[in-house]
């Protein structure tokens, strides 16, 4: 879609269109060929790819989605809502007044900080990405300034707050160095060292944060997300973890941390979210429910007693089973179980394949847990709660 296409589809005639696009369902050959008796092609292509769009974006954007616009790549990369909220939350409790998002995108962010309440302003050096940003405002009913300027080359001093979600794409496609990123990470230390909060991959090397930066690692039910540096006076913690879940937030930090050591496998076993792994907080959840790590290069946390908690999944421990294919597949056949699950943290095993391999038929349904206890590989058989 280009920008002359776009900017048709926000006239009345082309919301008239788009509209049509909308209801047209699934089947885009039919659609096409139905709206082509209408508009010129071009006009018809952009408005069917925005309907395409925005039932994708609804797993990102809710029922927003069927107001907004969006580029391919935009969606692809823009935050979930419920991770944009959380942080514009974070930026209203700083007090932040004014924020500057260098590399708005679509608007992901930007919409979510202006929802808060903040004054806000988005830059852009894709003109039609600019253009999406100022519809989605408009949409929405929100204020903020958008225009195409590059993020390297502007002043920041009148605003409170500079978010950045650098591109981590190189020539060959998704990059894992920071050195290829855009704006460079040259560009990116450089706002940290004053109020900022920059988006970065959940991967991103401990090493790396810089003395007086908070990194906080997001999941969202259950998925990791991303991770956010935050510095300046955002900055309270080392390392934080925030799961968002069906229960709201919660949120974990170095400061909840007293380490724990390695210990036998209790009555109950839990397993962290992949946010509280990314932010080397599995000792903090030991501590939370009481208990110990089962080995300590793996991230399963045991305990004595049973404890609900955001930060991990628990399980009811069983019994330990044969680690060996043959006896196992005797022993879960022993139990009547067909139906398998299977966890595994610190073993060479693919699930799907063994899975096969056991060829079980019973009628109940078992979880099996394949792991390493203090260096020593085991099976456990446990039931969720």
């Amino acid at each position: 879609m280009d920008l002359d296409a776009f900017r048709w589809l926000l006239t009345e005639p082309g919301q008239q269109l788009l509209s049509r696009a909308d209801d047209a369902g699934d089947d885009p050959l039919r659609a096409s060929a139905a709206l082509r008796r209408e508009a010129a092609s071009e006009h018809v292509a952009a408005a069917l790819t925005q309907a395409l769009l925005r039932r994708k974006a609804v797993d990102k954007f809710g029922d927003d989605a069927a107001r907004m616009y969006f580029t391919p790549e935009g969606l692809e990369q823009a935050t979930r809502r419920p991770v944009a909220r959380h942080r514009a939350g974070r930026l209203v409790a700083a007090r932040a007044g004014t924020v500057i998002d260098l590399g708005c995108g679509i608007g992901g962010d930007l919409l979510a900080v202006a929802e808060a309440g903040i004054t806000v302003a988005g830059i852009d050096l894709d003109a039609l990405r600019v253009e999406v940003a100022r519809a989605n405002l408009a949409a929405l009913g929100l204020g903020g300034a958008v225009s195409v300027a590059d993020a390297t080359t502007i002043g920041l001093d009148g605003f409170d707050v500079a978010f950045a979600d650098p591109a981590r794409r190189g020539s060959r496609g998704r990059t894992f160095s920071v050195e290829d990123w855009t704006p460079s990470w040259s560009f990116v230390l450089g706002l940290l060292a004053r109020a900022s909060c920059v988006k970065v991959a959940p991967g991103i090397a401990h090493d790396l944060i810089p003395d007086g930066v908070e990194a906080e690692w997001v999941s969202d039910h259950g998925e990791v997300k991303e991770a956010a540096l935050w510095s300046g006076g955002l900055a309270s913690v080392r390392r934080r973890a925030t799961v968002i879940g069906t229960g709201g937030l919660a949120t974990l930090t170095d400061e909840d941390d007293d380490a724990p050591g390695v210990r036998d496998v209790g009555d109950y076993l839990y397993e962290p979210d992949g946010a509280v792994i990314r932010a080397g907080l599995v000792t903090a959840v030991a501590a939370g429910v009481g208990g110990g790590l089962i080995d300590e290069h793996i991230a399963y946390v045991t305990a004595d007693s049973s404890f609900r908690t955001p930060f991990a999944r628990g399980y009811r421990v069983l019994e330990e089973l044969p680690q060996r294919e043959k006896p196992l597949r005797a022993a879960l056949r022993e139990r009547g179980i067909g139906r398998l699950t299977i966890k595994k943290r610190g073993v060479a095993v693919v699930p799907e394949e063994l899975r096969k391999r056991l060829a079980l038929t019973g009628d109940s349904e078992g979880t099996i847990v394949l792991t390493r206890v203090a260096g020593k590989g085991v099976c456990l058989l446990v039931e969720p709660f």
